[in-house]
């Protein structure tokens, strides 16, 4: 079989997506699978420097004008049409009838611009955007959703009712604990000292991941004896104006700012880290919770879908919305250290790459087959 693979535009440095689709290229063909993988490519946005506003209509051209009568040849020679992120679902009116899948991995910018979130606004294009979005998802036979939350969503939100079967991630880059001088030289890149304790949180800046919840639940926990001198490094993107304002606010000068980390230095983080704070309002999935697992690092996260699902009973679970709150059972928790990392060893075995490359399988074989009954 035949599979193409298509994945998103590369100037626009979704990361994690440019993995996903290099996971399945690598896992599937593992399998025996003929992959390869196709993706809008750099023409217009190209012409001028990414600070110009032009860029990203520009971009819009190469993704959306230039790229679907390619994709639709492209889709000639192969059995099946994999479409990776549910972004790109204006694609499927590429793929005809060949038969096709799309992956779906959060509906959260859809509902952001239906008016779900009061945390959040989005523009008037935006919202033309997503609903465009909405619109193709509507013309899918088949979805992969990667979490119960994410299905769930979907069913809610799509009036054509395809078939839809979740399949969670693996991990997408190969963490394990670091070794001590890794996590040595990391401490030294955050201007940590060889003893400091710390929380990690690993993340962006949308809103959903609750940076500056992060920063209070830290703060309240300084007033526990415990965490005195326990540190909390962020690490990911340049922080916000309301984070800063929110280290201010509460004097915690012990809040360390890492921006853009390799994922080698990420895996040293949490390999020496006290915990991984993760308290998300909304996920998609939720990868940093297996990645903190798989390198032996204990995980506090929000007690809502999908992170109970991801987790299951290999966390510390807290109310992201109450910093107090979670404070005390953080606090409360912390000597469980050791048995929680035991739990995340044994968590981890529900989301190996090797049963996701197996229920992918599964799926292709499932609809490539009925197409051909067709």
């Amino acid at each position: 079989m035949k599979v193409l693979l298509v994945g998103n535009y590369e100037p626009d440095a979704q990361q994690s997506m440019l993995r996903y689709a290099e996971l399945l290229r690598a896992g599937m063909e593992a399998r025996g699978y003929r992959m390869e993988v196709v993706r809008p490519g750099r023409v217009f946005s190209g012409l001028v420097p990414r600070t110009n506003p032009l860029w990203k209509w520009l971009g819009y051209v190469d993704k959306f004008l230039i790229f679907p009568p390619l994709l639709w040849l492209k889709t000639r020679s192969a059995d099946l049409v994999h479409i990776c992120d549910h972004s790109n679902s204006s694609y499927l009116r590429s793929v005809g009838k060949k038969p096709s899948l799309i992956t779906a991995h959060d509906l959260l910018a859809i509902r952001s611009a239906l008016g779900d979130f009061p945390q959040t606004q989005t523009g008037s294009t935006g919202k033309v955007f997503q609903r465009w979005i909405l619109s193709g998802l509507n013309r899918a036979r088949h979805v992969v959703s990667v979490s119960g939350k994410t299905k769930a969503d979907l069913e809610a939100m799509l009036s054509s009712k395809p078939e839809i079967v979740v399949i969670h991630h693996g991990l997408n880059w190969k963490y394990e604990p670091a070794t001590s001088d890794e996590i040595a030289a990391v401490r030294k890149a955050a201007g940590l000292d060889p003893n400091d304790e710390y929380l990690l949180h690993v993340g962006s800046n949308q809103w959903y991941k609750n940076r500056p919840g992060v920063l209070r639940i830290a703060a309240a926990l300084c007033k526990y004896e415990r965490f005195k001198r326990v540190k909390v490094v962020l690490a990911g993107k340049p922080w916000t104006e309301e984070m800063r304002a929110i280290q201010r606010e509460h004097g915690f000068d012990d809040a360390i700012e890492m921006v853009t980390p390799s994922n080698g230095q990420i895996q040293a983080l949490y390999s020496g880290a006290l915990a991984f704070l993760f308290p998300s309002f909304e996920e998609g999935f939720g990868w940093p919770i297996l990645e903190a697992q798989a390198c032996g690092c204990p995980v506090i996260t929000s007690a809502r879908p999908p992170m109970t699902e991801v987790a299951g009973n290999s966390a510390i679970l807290i109310d992201p919305e109450d910093p107090e709150g979670a404070a005390r059972t953080i606090a409360a928790r912390i000597g469980e250290a050791e048995e929680l990392q035991r739990a995340g060893w044994e968590n981890l075995k529900r989301f190996s790459t090797e049963k996701m490359m197996a229920s992918y399988g599964e799926a292709y074989e499932s609809i490539v087959g009925r197409g051909k009954s067709r």
